[in-house]
């Protein structure tokens, strides 16, 4: 059955992504009414029990107007300095706007290896994740004081879409000035037509991409649609519209014009082709029959259930799972380094801290970081020969 487009309040975590523009005007500095009306429309989706987070650009643009610095391309040791001044500046407004409704801010700062090398994914998301269950509304923006290559206003739509599938939102809001996806650049061609709904992303839908639309604004539809490509493949739908309106998400509630875009119908698929194709195992873990069951019901991996922890890995590596009968049943993200798993391996969890000395995560391996690779019932023994071989090859 093909998704179809839900009111906001019916997703269950919501990613909003927010272009300089909408935050920062080039003359006055902070828009800060808008501000306001954003943040009482993230209070209402709260109150609706929507977890919401935001990606915000603006770090430079406001840092601009608070060193009254001129128009003009910065150098990128300006541009590093010029943020440094505007996040302080973005997260005092953001959490100012945010208490008005007894709302908590949380600034997380990002740069784009935190999202794609594993163990540094794995700490972001947790961090994340408990803000969330702290009731906190993370503020989530690229850490432009450290990057190394040239900084680019606005361009955090793919930030975005890799924050959103971190988290497992099922539903992106990218805001900016524009109010949803074209045939063609509207502002070119008179004759472009406006697509609401967006079942998939094809060339054809590419193409119509158009460039950047302001000058605060760089990212353009390229990246909105790069976006789309990355969340939806997740399984999270997406949703371009323009923030203009001073309550841009009560605005989209109310039938404004915006482009959804479907979710895959198989996202789960995807990301466990992921886990399991492309990985190659660091190490194995041995487990019991007893963790086995809770495995294939759909559970995470405690280290009660382990017997055995085999090779050199670290935190967020591949590694294998072998059932009872020594065959590999799941592969998965680790959750501790092999030498920590060692010292736990068939403890119970609340003996984590006192072993360690540290306050660990309860699961060896987490269930949302793993995908069974061998369906349930005996195999013939020679197979299973063969397959052990391979992996202690």
């Amino acid at each position: 059955m093909a998704a179809t487009r839900k009111p906001l309040a019916k997703y269950r975590r919501i990613v909003i992504k927010i272009g300089s523009a909408l935050l920062v005007d080039r003359k006055t500095g902070l828009r800060k009414s808008w501000l306001d009306a954003m943040c009482a429309d993230i209070a209402a989706l709260k109150a609706k029990g929507v977890e919401v987070l935001v990606v915000s650009s603006g770090a430079i643009a406001l840092g601009r107007t608070v060193l009254n610095l001129p128009t003009g391309a910065l150098k990128l040791e300006e541009s590093q300095a010029t943020a440094a001044v505007g996040q302080i500046a973005l997260a005092r407004a953001w959490s100012e706007s945010l208490s008005t409704d007894q709302i908590i801010a949380g600034q997380i700062l990002l740069t784009l290896g935190d999202t794609e090398e594993r163990r540094r994914y794995l700490n972001a998301r947790a961090t994340i994740n408990q803000l969330l269950r702290l009731g906190s509304v993370p503020i989530i923006n690229e850490n432009d004081t450290v990057a190394t290559t040239e900084i680019r206003y606005g361009d955090n739509d793919r930030l975005a879409a890799r924050v959103a599938t971190m988290v497992g939102a099922d539903l992106l809001v990218l805001l900016s000035d524009i109010d949803g996806l074209y045939t063609a650049p509207p502002h070119v061609d008179p004759e472009a037509r406006f697509l609401e709904t967006i079942a998939e992303i094809t060339p054809e839908i590419e193409a119509m991409a158009g460039g950047a639309a302001s000058e605060l604004s760089r990212g353009g539809m390229r990246t909105k649609i790069d976006a789309g490509k990355i969340a939806t493949t997740a399984g999270c739908a997406m949703i371009i519209a323009s923030g203009k309106p001073e309550h841009p998400l009560k605005a989209i509630e109310a039938g404004a014009r915006s482009s959804w875009f479907a979710p895959s119908g198989s996202p789960v698929t995807a990301r466990k082709t992921w886990i399991a194709g492309q990985l190659l195992p660091a190490g194995s873990i041995a487990i019991d029959a007893g963790a086995e069951t809770a495995l294939r019901s759909g559970k995470s991996l405690l280290p009660a259930g382990v017997r055995q922890v085999t090779g050199s890995f670290s935190r967020g590596d591949t590694i294998a799972i072998l059932g009872s009968s020594g065959r590999e049943i799941a592969r998965g993200l680790a959750g501790y380094d092999a030498d920590e798993a060692r010292q736990i391996a068939g403890k119970k969890s609340a003996e984590i801290g006192a072993i360690l000395g540290y306050a660990g995560r309860t699961a060896m391996v987490h269930r949302d970081d793993m995908v069974m690779t061998a369906p349930s019932g005996p195999r013939p023994e020679e197979e299973l020969d063969d397959r052990k071989g391979k992996l202690h090859a």
